[in-house]
């Protein structure tokens, strides 16, 4: 790892110490000579100088995040077995959350192979060496009841991706319940007093519920739980048969379903939901849980303004999308053996209002929304972002089930998504960004409800999706008379001359009115005095610069 070498911030203190301990190895003379890059390290992460130097060459193996001891070993130009010696000061390291010990293998594991300890320094580490800004570790105390739950999910991820060994997963949940005792849920939870085996499996039962609606655990998803087999075998065991605590406190209860499968899959009861969650409003009948939707009766409604063309397809994309006009279409097209997904493309240059059409139709329709956040499935990591689309396919999916009136699933800004295929000979990069466009493909191809993408540009668009979009809406920029009451309707207090005038001089989207009119009411604020037609030219042409910045398509948009 190249570092830039500034003694004047830990990092550079970092880098100097791997230079001397690569140098003479770790002596007394590495020691001494070392001693205040040492110190300095040291005391900025409240550990020994050993863990100091340890940590150094950590950082220096960069962002890997299968680091061994080996691999440190090596970079301190000792034997694998001198390293054995510092293991306490690694451990300790990973304790204070300085270092990420991914899961041990050894014995029979649930993958049938052994493996060494595999670390990786944090992200957030990484990021406040090269900034040089003080590191602040999140202590998660006094957390918000929707907050506990993310970081339950972050856990639950780490123990499945064997991040994290079970006895970790159980520490950092307690941790988390002890620090948080002002919640209903961490206050009952506490007071079951479940064995460490069973304190992980309820935390997945109310995980999954509450994170991925799921209220049907199957035997076989615990496997994830636990390293040794022989545990997973007890515990399943103590389901099949009834006889651990979680049947006999009147937790957990058998699936009510009928089929077969079902004698191995579980679920909460009433009474530990109307226990544990009634901060979470959950609906105990079939757990539709809307924390992850945008509700359409808390939609606020707005006029709309559309180019003729553009107003009559979201007219009739509206009409079909009306639950029982939609449920006749869906059933005709299943019987006809057609697909009954419905996927529609809004393209159009920025701010001429296409997510702002799919809130409006979502109100009139009486459907909520789920929406994607794009930037937040393009993973760093080879591997997870193609995990994380699964799973926002496979939660929509849990949603449509579980309400009369399906959701729409919206992917906003879906340039990166969408774009066309890439070379796989170029990189990782372009191999994950091919492996998340063919999950798309195939979902679009088995949707059952409604999905609508949003994009600022098409002409980089892949062949394979425009098949599949059933109905493409294009946004194009108002023409003058509809930017006239565009104006008007944002700022009232214009004269329809000045209206007029504002609309022939600036060709501006519907977004780049509405940044005026804001403009405008905080110079109202902030003043006392209503905006001129001067001050509006003039914060035009500031916005018109603003406009020139083009959004390009792929990963790094």
């Amino acid at each position: 790892m190249n570092i830039n070498r500034n003694d004047d911030t830990i990092l550079g203190h970092i880098a100097n110490i791997i230079d001397l301990s690569e140098k003479t190895g770790i002596t007394h003379e590495f020691m001494e000579t070392a001693s205040g890059h040492l110190k300095s390290v040291s005391d900025y992460y409240s550990i020994t100088p050993e863990q100091a130097l340890l940590f150094s060459h950590f950082i220096g193996q960069g962002e890997d995040n299968n680091i061994s001891t080996l691999d440190i070993a090596e970079s301190l130009n000792c034997k694998p077995i001198d390293i054995l010696i510092y293991q306490k000061d690694i451990d300790e390291l990973v304790k204070r959350k300085l270092l990420v010990k991914r899961r041990k293998l050894s014995g029979v594991m649930k993958h049938g192979r052994n493996e060494s300890s595999k670390y990786y320094v944090p992200v957030s580490i990484m990021e406040s060496l090269k900034s040089n800004t003080p590191l602040v570790i999140q202590e998660y105390v006094n957390l918000g009841i929707y907050d506990l739950f993310d970081i339950l999910e972050q856990l639950v991820s780490k123990c499945f991706d064997d991040e994290i060994s079970s006895a970790d997963f159980i520490d950092e949940v307690n941790y988390l319940i002890d620090n948080n005792l002002h919640l209903t849920f961490c206050q009952v939870f506490k007071s079951y007093r479940l064995k460490e085996s069973l304190t992980s499996v309820f935390i997945f039962f109310c995980e999954r519920l509450i994170n991925n609606d799921d209220d049907k655990i199957e035997l076989n998803q615990l496997n994830d739980l636990f390293e040794n087999v022989s545990e997973y075998r007890y515990i399943s065991r103590t389901f099949k048969d009834r006889t651990n605590c979680l049947f006999t406190k009147g937790l957990v209860q058998n699936t009510t379903n009928e089929r077969f499968g079902d004698r191995e899959a579980f679920c909460l009861t009433d009474k530990a939901k109307s226990e544990l969650l009634v901060e979470l409003n959950v609906d105990l009948k079939n757990a539709k849980l809307k924390k992850d939707l945008i509700l359409a009766d808390k939609i606020t409604a707005k006029k709309m303004f559309y180019n003729d063309k553009t107003e009559k397809s979201v007219q009739e994309l509206t009409s079909l999308l009306m639950p029982e006009k939609n449920k006749d279409i869906t059933k005709r097209l299943k019987e006809t053996g057609m697909r009954t997904g419905f996927a529609c493309l809004f393209y159009g240059e920025p701010g001429t209002g296409k997510t702002e059409t799919v809130n409006m139709i979502a109100k009139s329709t009486g459907r909520d929304i789920m929406v994607v956040d794009i930037s937040q499935i393009k993973s760093c990591w080879f591997g997870e972002s193609e995990k994380k689309i699964k799973q926002i396919f496979d939660k929509y999916r849990v949603y449509v089930e579980a309400n009369e009136v399906a959701p729409i699933l919206l992917l906003n800004e879906a340039d990166a998504v969408i774009g066309k295929r890439k070379d796989v000979t170029i990189g990782s990069v372009a191999q994950t960004e091919n492996a998340i466009q063919n999950i798309i493909l195939q979902e679009l191809e088995n949707l059952n409800g409604i999905l609508i993408a949003t994009t600022n540009l098409t002409q980089n668009m892949d062949k394979a999706f425009e098949r599949r979009f059933l109905y493409k809406v294009e946004f194009s920029k108002p023409a003058p008379k509809i930017r006239e009451m565009l104006w008007k309707e944002m700022m009232p207090d214009l004269a329809d001359n000045e209206a007029r005038l504002l609309s022939e001089k600036f060709n501006f989207s519907g977004g780049q009115i509405e940044n005026i009119a804001r403009k405008g009411a905080v110079n109202f604020v902030l003043s006392g005095n209503k905006i001129t037609v001067d001050q509006i030219i003039e914060y035009c042409h500031d916005e018109k610069l603003e406009g020139q910045i083009s959004k390009p398509i792929g990963f790094s948009a």
